[in-house]
């Protein structure tokens, strides 16, 4: 077990949409008509279990058994390609009867299977078009292999006649049979060319995989095969035209590494032939290898003749190019040949950001000492060989929290077994994996298959073993999407390739060498230094002069190559890993049979391939109760103060890579406007992730022991501890076959698996949360951060932090502690009470009271947490409030409270932060009040006062006599509406408000069912009407906003705007494509998004005023960290939740409050307003085109800018409960 995958029951169709993959993969089939659908159900059982029938017959046959061989032809058909019709061939397509073929036709099962196979496809025919991207990782142009079968009544798109489909099923068959070859007559007769890409999309995808593929043979040191690849897409009507000057400069610099200048001058010359000019890199690169092999200064001259006739400067190739290995110091040699006194150029000054919010932190005046750590250079430095040591790894594996179960006999001879089982699964995955490496070698052609020989030629052959191995122990009983499972071998084998790539470009040893003298920084034994970390890894960069860039020349593989490279791997798996029949019933034969099979199952309309693991495999893990967990390594904590981040793509984790904003796959437009972006504009975001980034945690033990007795206990759902399974609700036994089982029987099975499979993905979620905490309680660790498209920030370990949920942040403490002080006794108190949810309306000071009121439950709750009133349970964050109760007792008993070491982080949260923020954009003066930006004695309640107000229209709407105002009398509550108000903000629709509405009256036993429907559409109406009546500059403002995004989106344009602090945003939502991989064992939808495709209208509408909020209150929160920096505070965040020290709440409240004015008193409507219209509206002055009348409504939309109320910024100083 490891790598929390929350299982395919739970995700259903769409895939798996999390960090880092959200691409979804699905089959889809025709809609039944009425009466087959009331027949679903059975339908769906008998289908699966003939696709389960069918994958054993054909692995029986693949395995040469001789008991069952189904009709070869339709069977290698089926195999190739699960979505080609299961048509019986006609008489003059059946070929020779293969061994066994008798036994099988005399089989009724068989004969079942064909027949019902092909009714059921026939159904389910849909037929999926194969898009152009799929060109990519073949070598040529393929033809599309169509032909109509003559002696069929139906067409049969994907059966063709036998001629052209020996070549197809050759081609698309088991990795070890031959690569398809379609010889010319052949193809003639077929006259159906494959359509060549014409959309944008296809072009970047087949751009970014030649340009992948070329770097894998300049890695593998291949130069003659990625010269002969780059000729032959030149050669190429269709990759030529996306061949661009990257791609030469990849096979020249395989060749600058050898001193070849002849192959070098060939590709120049071959270059400037197809019009395209070289660039910086080409001169490197020539330069390089002059350097390399001492040319003439003749020859080096003619080259830096032409650098200069083409606008460049020399020095520019060391300002702008990227180095690895000794590639600088040889470019260096080569122009000092010519000009021997060259020196390098200075490294530019450090630019100072602009930001007008930002003067002060960064003005050299008020700079202060970077605060250093509890640590010593040498404890630092050993912690940073451990952090390096486990990335090295790629994995780790820890002991699980879970309770073993006690060692019997039967779980020693289980773990003996499957240790025995494993070592031979090692053995064959590797031959095979051999083995199909040595058919792919064989032909001379260039196929989609023998084109993944390079990438499967990466890393040593163990290394996609113990991928492989890790994928099958990982396997859920219940199975795993087969896409899921392709796309995580391929990522895995994506992230081992840049980890050796770092390692073969020296860049691992550069970052060791500057990584010891940035802890000086950090380190109490060395001298304070008056340096952000961003600038001082700079300035030790640019120290260090030589040596390779620390940014990678890399492009990451697109999602098709993932796919394709992690299907084949699983198709080796599936085939090469067996176990003997007879294993755990030594009755049986003893003949091997597979471990995992490739079945279907069904999801409302779409059909998925699953991977499932053989009943006896599930047994025999179950048997050996094994307690261990495998994690990669970039999903656990740092063990020491992450890598600063520098740039876009420089900073977190040592190796791993780490991308500075997260976006969706295939998405490389963030990647390149930030890489576009100057480098100074990003500065405070940088800085402000560092300073997340380097806040040390520590583990809060007692209550993670308090937390691990009871998941091994059965577990608490009251609590937040998922039970085990054996606590899941047991399904209805039931008699006779289930398709004569009652709707309300099937229905009640439903349920109970839905259930189970729910409780299976939490308890897995919180075993590996309490196992990570337990692994490093004794460690002081880090979680770097990184940011989605808005700004918003998130800690890169997904599993455990401090994001996490009320069992995660109560065991996480700051690592450093600081004295209470006068204040700090009161507000751990106040803060005990704000986890409790008890006193949400009244003032601090009556909070206070209180806690000091109940300090006899608190000291019981602290002292006897499980066994004595236990009055810490009944809070609405229970496990944080217990943490409190002992960080309180402990402080309340000591001699000096205000000198107690407090290591407890205490929050402050925003009073409903979006309503906030859009208060203070319009200067709304009703609005500001409900949110607490005006000062006040008691918090004001945002969601008690929509609620009063939609009580007014009702009561005035009964009086009229209408009847649904009536059957609400009593039933309006905050608790009804606040979903509705908190989601309005960030652009929840009034249909989505009156489903959150129904729900929250549901569970109103009292209100009559009958009027959900009616009640829910009412009252939301209501809602919406009373928000519009107390903030109106609000909903002017997100009026304004999705206005202006409808009009973009509808010019074709996707949205952007610049953060106040210089962070340019794009909105990614584009309308979605399939694509279609025509795989070894399925054929695979993958459906992705991306900037090449046209905006999507409605989501670029309707997500642009929620996005621009959460931009500003990520603005905020940065500001705010950055300011507590300078104050000297341990700060962190969960985005609109402020943590800190008990004794610098205060100050923390006041920084919050500064910068929260300072951010609004820019002109931030203004400011967005003349951004648009520059970047939509503007036309050359050249231009004697006319203005579009979508520009002229744009320009007259954007100018409009919303007229701000009365309300003064100021009074948010003075504001208690702003943030409290």
């Amino acid at each position: 077990m490891s790598l929390l995958r929350l299982r395919a029951v739970l995700r259903g169709p769409g895939g798996f949409r999390g960090p880092g993959i959200p691409w979804r993969i699905f089959r889809s089939y025709s809609s039944a008509s009425t009466k087959e659908k009331a027949n679903r159900n059975g339908t769906c059982e008998r289908t699966e279990l003939l696709e389960v029938l069918k994958a054993r017959a054909k692995q029986l046959q693949g395995s040469n058994v001789p008991e069952v061989t189904v009709n070869k032809v339709e069977l290698d058909a089926l195999d190739n390609d699960k979505y080609q019709e299961a048509v019986e061939p006609g008489p003059k397509e059946r070929q020779p009867r293969a061994r066994g073929d008798d036994l099988a036709r005399s089989s009724t099962w068989a004969k079942k299977l064909q027949k019902e196979m092909y009714i059921q496809q026939l159904k389910m025919k849909q037929e999926l078009p194969i898009a152009a991207s799929q060109l990519a990782l073949e070598g040529q142009a393929k033809l599309d292999v169509k032909a109509e079968a003559k002696a069929k009544p139906m067409k049969s798109p994907n059966i063709p006649k036998m001629k052209a489909g020996t070549a197809w099923n050759q081609s698309s068959g088991t990795p070890h049979g031959k690569p398809r070859v379609v010889e010319a007559k052949e193809a003639g007769e077929l006259k159906r060319p494959q359509r060549m890409p014409k959309e944008k999309s296809n072009q970047q995808v087949l751009q970014q995989t030649i340009q992948c593929n070329l770097e894998c043979f300049l890695f593998l040191q291949q130069s003659e095969e990625a010269e002969r690849y780059l000729l032959l897409c030149q050669s190429s009507p269709v990759k030529s035209k996306v061949l661009d000057v990257g791609a030469y400069n990849i096979v020249m610099r395989s060749w600058a590494r050898k001193g070849s200048l002849n192959r070098i001058e060939r590709l120049f010359s071959i270059l400037e032939s197809t019009g395209l000019q070289p660039n910086l890199d080409s001169y490197a690169v020539v330069l390089e290898c002059m350097g390399r092999n001492q040319s003439p200064p003749k020859a080096i001259l003619r080259y830096l003749q032409q650098l200069n006739s083409n606008g460049f400067h020399v020095d520019e190739l060391f300002q702008k190019c990227l180095f690895e290995e000794d590639e600088k110091e040889m470019v260096l040699r080569a122009i000092r040949t010519v000009q021997p006194n060259y020196q390098l150029p200075p490294p530019p000054s450090p630019e100072i950001s602009k930001s007008s919010l930002l003067q002060d932190f960064y003005s050299r005046e008020t700079m202060v000492p970077y605060p250093k750590l509890d640590f010593s250079m040498k404890e630092l430095q050993e912690r940073f060989q451990q952090q390096l040591e486990m990335e090295l790894k790629s994995t780790i594996t820890i002991e699980s929290v879970e309770a073993a179960k006690p060692l019997t006999p039967q779980a020693i001879k289980a773990r003996e077994l499957l240790g025995t089982l494993r070592s031979q699964w090692h053995d064959a995955i590797l031959q095979a994996l051999q083995n199909s490496k040595r058919s792919m070698v064989r032909p001379k052609r260039l196929s989609k298959y023998s084109l993944l020989y390079p990438y499967l030629c990466l890393l040593p052959d163990e290394d996609y073993v113990d991928i492989m191995l890790q994928i099958l122990n990982d396997l859920s009983p219940q199975g795993e999407s087969l896409a899921v499972l392709a796309r995580e071998l391929g990522s895995k084998v994506y992230d081992r390739y840049i980890i050796q790539r770092k390692l073969r470009s020296c860049q691992l040893e550069k970052v060791q060498k500057i990584y010891e003298n940035y802890i000086e920084l950090l380190a109490k034994d060395s001298q304070p230094k008056q340096y952000l970390p961003r600038e001082y890894w700079e300035k030790l960069v640019a120290e260090a002069g030589f040596g390779p860039s620390l940014n990678l020349k890399s492009c990451s593989w697109p999602c098709v190559l993932l796919m394709r490279l992690g299907m084949h791997m699983l198709e080796l798996l599936v085939k090469a890993v067996k176990v003997p029949r007879n294993i755990l019933n030594h009755r049986l034969e003893s003949k091997p049979i597979p471990v995992l099979y490739h079945v279907y199952s069904f999801y409302s309309n779409w059909q998925v391939g699953l991977i499932k693991p053989h009943p006896i495999y599930s047994q025999i893990l179950s048997n050996a109760a094994e307690t261990t967990l495998t994690f990669n390594s970039s999903a656990m904590p740092m063990l020491c103060p992450p890598v600063p981040w520098t740039s876009a793509s420089f900073g977190a984790f040592v190796l791993s890579d780490t991308k500075l904003m997260r976006f969706l796959d295939e998405s490389t437009h963030h990647q390149l406007v930030l890489e576009q972006c100057p480098p100074v504009n990003l500065h405070p975001v940088l800085d402000a992730l560092n300073q997340l980034g380097n806040c040390a945690w520590k583990i809060n033990q007692p209550v993670l022991d308090i937390i691990i007795s009871i998941f091994n206990d059965k577990g608490d759902e009251k609590l937040d501890i998922p039970p085990p399974l054996s606590e899941a609700p047991k399904p209805p036994t039931a008699s006779g076959n289930s398709s004569t089982w009652s709707k309300s029987l099937k229905h009640e099975v439903f349920l109970c698996k839905k259930k189970t499979a729910e409780m299976h993905s939490l308890r897995m979620d919180a075993l590996y949360k309490l196992s990570i905490a337990n692994y490093i309680r004794d460690k002081v660790f880090w979680f770097p951060h990184n940011m989605d498209f808005r700004g918003r920030t998130y800690p890169c370990p997904p599993y455990f932090n401090h994001l996490g949920n009320d069992v995660t942040r109560a065991i996480l403490l700051f690592a450093e502690g600081r004295p209470l002080g006068p204040r700090g006794l009161d507000w751990l108190k106040i803060h005990l009470i704000n986890l409790t949810g008890l006193k949400k309306k009244n003032a601090l000071q009556e909070r206070l009271e209180y806690a000091n009121e109940i300090m006899e439950d608190i000291l019981d709750s602290a002292d006897h947490p499980l066994t004595g009133r236990k009055w810490w349970m009944d809070t609405d964050e229970p496990w944080q409030a217990l943490a409190c109760c002992m960080e309180i007792a402990k402080a309340s008993r000591s001699p000096d409270p205000a000198a107690y070491i407090s290591h407890f982080p205490v929050h402050q949260d925003g009073s409903c932060n979006g309503l906030q923020h859009y208060a203070a954009l319009g200067r709304d003066l009703s609005g500001a009040a409900s949110v607490n930006l005006v000062p006040c004695g008691l918090p004001q309640d945002v969601y008690s006062a929509v609620a009063q107000q939609v009580e007014e229209f009702r009561k005035k709407d009964a009086e009229r006599g209408l009847k649904i105002a009536r059957v609400l009398q009593g039933f309006i509550s905050r608790k009804v509406v606040k979903q509705t108000v908190m989601t309005v903000v960030y652009g929840v629709t009034r249909y989505g408000g009156r489903l959150q509405i129904e729900k929250r009256l549901k569970e109103i036993d009292e209100f009559p069912e009958e009027y959900l429907w009616e009640a829910s559409h009412y009252l939301v109406k209501q809602v919406f009407n009373s928000i519009k009546e107390m903030f109106s500059a609000t909903r002017d403002i997100q009026n304004w906003l999705t206005e202006s995004a409808k009009l973009i989106a509808q010019s074709g344009r996707t949205v952007e705007w610049v953060t106040p602090l210089g962070l340019p945003i794009i909105q990614p939502y584009y309308r979605s494509k399939s694509t279609v991989l025509n795989c070894g064992m399925q054929r695979l939808s993958v459906r992705s998004s991306n900037s090449s495709q046209k905006p999507d209208t409605v989501k670029q509408k309707n997500a642009f005023p929620p996005n621009f909020i959460h931009s500003l209150d990520s603005t905020h929160m940065m500001l705010t960290a950055l300011h507590c920096l300078r104050k000297g505070l341990t700060f962190v965040s969960v985005h609109d939740c402020y943590w800190t020290h008990a004794l610098t709440v205060d100050v923390m409240n006041q920084v919050c409050r500064q910068q929260f004015v300072a951010l609004h008193s820019e002109k931030i409507l203004q400011d967005l307003s003349e951004f648009m219209l520059e970047k939509y509206c503007s036309s050359s002055s050249s231009s004697t085109e006319p203005i579009a009348h979508w520009q002229k409504r744009l320009m007259e939309q954007l100018s409009n800018v919303p007229r701000t109320g009365e309300f003064n910024l100021k009074q948010v100083m003075d504001s208690t409960y702003f943030f409290s």
